[in-house]
């Protein structure tokens, strides 16, 4: 699927994606955001925000010295993000992970919450997310469902049906090639979470 495909089917989807997609468990969503151990005052990229489900709850574990860069594909989702209103030092960028307009080694850690299946050029999405993320800093790949879940849905819905996620051994893989060490990836039976870091 192209990047305009996609664009437009999130688009299309922004007005009613909080009431009919989003999580709206607030106790799985805060401890996943306590799960990421955040530092307070980090700066953070957050990849694929679409309406800013996940953005709150790592807004209060970074607290108000924290900074985040919201950055999706789909401007009408970081639309509805932005005008949420969100206390905190936020900031909303229209891009693509693929070809990200910012500098090298500027973020604390890369967050990427239920969205990494939709990334087109998953080896290339890492390389960017390695490329703008500082030294020792980390990579985080979150969903508040399993990955045999997520696959599931995802294959009931003609466009996003080759959206998913890979099984452990390939996504270490493709963490590793990318150049992130220290990999650790636990499918829980309610929740998917991969970190790994850029070396020092």
């Amino acid at each position: 699927m192209s990047s305009v495909m996609l664009r437009a089917f999130f688009n299309g989807r922004a007005d009613i994606w909080d009431e009919t997609v989003a999580e709206k468990d607030v106790t799985k969503l805060a401890e996943m955001a306590r799960r990421l151990e955040l530092e307070p005052g980090a700066t953070l990229l957050d990849v694929g925000t679409g309406t800013g489900v996940f953005l709150p709850y790592m807004l209060d574990v970074i607290g108000g010295d924290g900074r985040v860069v919201a950055v999706d594909v789909a401007d009408q989702m970081l639309l509805r993000a932005k005008n949420k209103g969100f206390k905190g030092n936020i900031s909303y960028l229209y891009a693509d992970i693929m070809n990200l307009p910012l500098g090298g080694e500027i973020f604390d850690a890369v967050v990427c919450y239920s969205s990494f299946p939709h990334f087109q050029d998953k080896s290339q999405a890492l390389r960017e997310a390695y490329r703008v993320v500082r030294r020792s800093g980390r990579l985080l790949i979150c969903h508040t469902s399993s990955r045999a879940h997520i696959n599931e849905i995802h294959g009931q819905i003609e466009i996003v049906k080759h959206d998913t996620i890979p099984d452990t051994d390939e996504m270490k893989s493709m963490l590793s090639a990318a150049g992130f060490a220290d990999i650790v990836i636990e499918d829980g039976g309610d929740s998917y979470l991969a970190h790994a870091r850029k070396p020092q």
